[in-house]
């Protein structure tokens, strides 16, 4: 059987870009194409969809795939979905919660406030955060369902060796320079003024309270939670274990009506009313004030930080690994000693192109293999202010591909082949379990051997 290798990548892309914040963003400007293209069970595919996924690969820069590889893949997600629901597979509501909150805080880091988000897509907090909400739960239902199907393939190293040797040795692809390199990433401090100003502002605010007002209309006119101070910060029955544990702490030490002093969370300054408690749940209102990431910051701090560790790590006393695993703040890299992967491969090691991210490519362009770099500033992919040291860890030569210096590469080739061939033979019998339409004007394309409506 001929291996469909666009298939799983298209998956991936489906997954990864179809409630991306780009592509979420462009899904705001409202393409004004409501056409009906494709049917799978109870979902279905719009035109302007199929173009917001086209279009998102345009946002980051990549060429993007033809318009039928991108149905197909948009029909394989749909088809995932009403599997899901057949097979009554479901994720946690609270995942969903916790993830949605993920990404809304994101966002405002990105934009610096929520009113600076209700201004750039024209729709209220609460609009926007349904609209995500079911993205967010269907992405993940997709991939439970993925993980489900082919979670459990695993490949062997002779499996490895026999792909690689079956390719024709003037067919072996050229790899360019790749690099290791690994971060230890300390986020910048709020400052002393800015902790001050927004401490002061909120005992003012309590004062202002307890004097009389209504609390409520005190966060409807001031809060930075906009979704919240539309109901003067009230945000409905919450179960016990949902909040951050400052919030929750804070808000469980009180009594209905009262009022807390100052709370610092990584969301920002909370005053916090209790209203009432039920059970497991309990009911409170919250003014927010957020730091300013942008002014409001001092990577002092954090530079005489890393400068120590620096030092401990050139002098032996203390290894890169061992460093980023207790030190750094990018959680994503600390646990793998800091070392910073290929987003497409998922593989240690970065080509030396013009893919590479260009901060990062100057700054290693004037470091030698081996070395450590001095704090340098950075900008976290959620918005914040940080500083990094870097360690150029190794640098391959340009060469012809073979199993010594590319085993992981390659096999990543054969596990994702692997995986594909799991999927293509999931579908042929997920085929039958649902039903599949594809409208005319897309009758060329070839999705899973299907007939399209016109060559009935």
């Amino acid at each position: 059987m001929k291996i469909n290798q666009h298939l799983f990548r298209n998956l991936l892309t489906v997954i990864l870009l179809g409630v991306s914040l780009t592509s979420f963003a462009q899904g705001q400007k409202g393409i004004s194409i409501d056409k009906i293209v494709a049917r799978v069970d109870n979902y279905y595919i719009l035109k302007s969809e199929l173009e917001e996924l086209y279009q998102s690969y345009a946002a980051q820069g990549q060429k993007a795939p033809e318009r039928c590889q991108l149905l197909e893949s948009l029909i394989i997600n749909k088809m995932l979905l009403a599997k899901a629901e057949i097979d009554s597979v479901t994720v946690d509501d609270k995942m969903v919660e916790g993830q949605l909150a993920g990404r809304m805080d994101y966002m405002i880091q990105r934009f610096g406030s929520e009113k600076n988000i209700i201004e750039a897509y024209g729709k209220s907090i609460d609009a926007l955060k349904s609209e995500l909400r079911q993205q967010v739960k269907e992405q993940m239902v997709v991939e439970t369902m993925q993980e489900t199907i082919a979670g459990d393939v695993k490949i062997t190293p002779s499996e490895v060796r026999k792909f690689f040797n079956a390719i024709p040795k003037d067919s072996l692809p050229y790899i360019p320079s790749e690099v290791e390199i690994g971060h230890i990433v300390r986020v910048a401090t709020v400052t002393k003024e800015q902790k001050d100003k927004l401490r002061n502002q909120l005992v003012d605010f309590r004062k202002r309270a307890l004097n009389g007002e209504e609390f409520s209309m005190l966060a409807q006119i001031y809060s930075e939670d906009v979704a919240s101070a539309k109901q003067g910060g009230d945000l409905g029955f919450t179960k016990r274990g949902m909040m951050v544990p400052e919030f929750e702490g804070a808000a469980l030490a009180l009594k209905p009506g009262e009022i807390s002093d100052v709370v610092e969370s990584q969301f920002g300054y909370h005053l916090i009313q209790l209203v009432e408690t039920r059970g497991a749940e309990y009911r409170a209102r919250h003014l927010l004030l957020r730091p300013d990431y942008n002014r409001g910051t001092d990577v002092t701090e954090a530079t005489r930080y890393l400068d120590s560790l620096r030092v401990l790590i050139q002098s032996d006393s203390l290894t890169f690994a061992r460093a980023a695993k207790d030190n750094s703040e990018d959680k994503l890299t600390a646990d793998a000693g800091g070392i910073l992967k290929d987003p497409q491969t998922g593989v240690g090691r970065l080509p030396l192109d013009a893919s590479m991210d260009p901060a990062l490519y100057f700054a290693i362009d004037t470091m030698k293999v081996g070395s450590f770099s001095a704090p340098l500033t950075y900008r976290t992919e959620d918005g914040r202010s940080a500083v990094r040291i870097l360690w150029y860890k190794s640098k391959s030569e340009p060469h012809t591909a073979n199993l010594r210096d590319d085993y992981e590469k390659i096999a990543q080739i054969v596990l994702m082949n692997k995986k594909n061939n799991a999927l293509e033979d999931w579908f042929k019998k997920a085929e039958g379990d649902v039903f599949i339409s594809v409208e005319p004007e897309f009758q060329n394309c070839r999705i899973f051997g299907l007939t399209p409506p016109g060559n009935q």
